[in-house]
């Protein structure tokens, strides 16, 4: 019997995995006692077992996983599936896996190495951390985002007592933009 994942009285779990396939399966129970939702602990259960196959075409084992080999992982799913001895072929067997699923397995990848590393099972995780995109962008701040700090900002629109109109420099640089529109209020306009 083979790799594969099944459900039993609280969740899925993992089965054919031998002592590797034990972590997993307290990490998917773990899971299932933080109240993470069973949907979850599936998709986890999946990604685990798509990991682990990974691991049994190196003959590799948990313990001996090296953040190299989460670069390998993402190169093998690139790969498309092999289709030779099958009676139907998937349309899609020239892709591999969807950069979603990719992102998804890893995060699964990184828990479970979090988790080997909480309960004391592993030194440190080997997952490189994710990468952050607020480096060379500039902050954002906002609707005024296109403001700098140093350029003072003009005030806010204010509506005069009178005729309850805005007077501000948006009011005065829409009716630039569109001379018609006053007219079009008042209803004599085109």
């Amino acid at each position: 019997m083979g790799q594969r994942v099944v459900l039993v009285s609280d969740g899925h779990r993992v089965d054919g995995c031998g002592a590797d396939g034990e972590l997993v399966n307290r990490f998917l129970a773990h899971l299932g006692a933080r109240a993470f939702s069973p949907a979850t602990v599936r998709a986890y259960a999946y990604d685990l077992l798509n990991f682990l196959r990974f691991l049994a075409g190196r003959d590799a084992r948990l313990a001996d996983v090296v953040a190299m080999d989460l670069f390998d992982y993402l190169d093998w799913q690139q790969r498309p599936a092999r289709t030779a001895g099958q009676a139907v072929v998937r349309l899609s067997a020239g892709r591999g896996a969807a950069p979603a699923t990719m992102n998804r397995r890893v995060a699964a990848v990184r828990g479970l190495f979090e988790f080997a590393v909480m309960t004391g099972v592993r030194a440190e995780n080997p997952v490189p951390a994710a990468r952050r995109s607020t480096g060379l962008r500039p902050s954002r701040r906002g609707l005024l985002g296109h403001i700098g700090p140093g350029r003072p900002r003009s005030g806010r629109a204010r509506r005069s007592p009178a005729g309850g109109r805005a007077h501000g420099p948006r009011s005065r640089a829409m009716a630039r933009l569109c001379p018609g529109r006053r007219a079009q209020r008042a209803g004599t306009g085109a």
